[in-house]
């Protein structure tokens, strides 16, 4: 789904979410269904995690098929969910980075 030449640069930094966040609003607005973009979401939600894996210490949890994210505090945090839910208007990736590293 993503454009050839889009050039979004993804460097793990929890800066690089605002440039997710905007990559999901532009899909959003040309508006295709969501199964047409469910496994490009479900990537950007994947690199969200990674993101918040490499700046917080955290790790990949999986059961029964889904995938969360431990913060060292114990907490669980579903980044291919908050993608989900920004495709839907109502969610960022960047302020989910962000509440996971406070």
């Amino acid at each position: 789904m993503m454009r050839e030449g889009a050039r979004v640069r993804l460097d793990y930094s929890a800066q690089s979410l605002w440039r997710v966040d905007r990559v999901i609003e532009e899909i959003r607005r040309e508006g295709p269904p969501y199964d047409a973009v469910r496994e490009t979401l479900r990537g950007l939600g994947a690199y969200a995690g990674e993101v918040i894996v490499r700046q917080a210490g955290a790790e990949w949890w999986a059961s029964g098929g889904d995938h969360w994210i431990r913060t060292p505090d114990g907490r669980l945090w579903d980044p291919v969910e908050e993608a989900r839910r920004c495709y839907g208007g109502h969610g960022s990736l960047r302020l989910l980075c962000r509440d996971a590293l406070g």
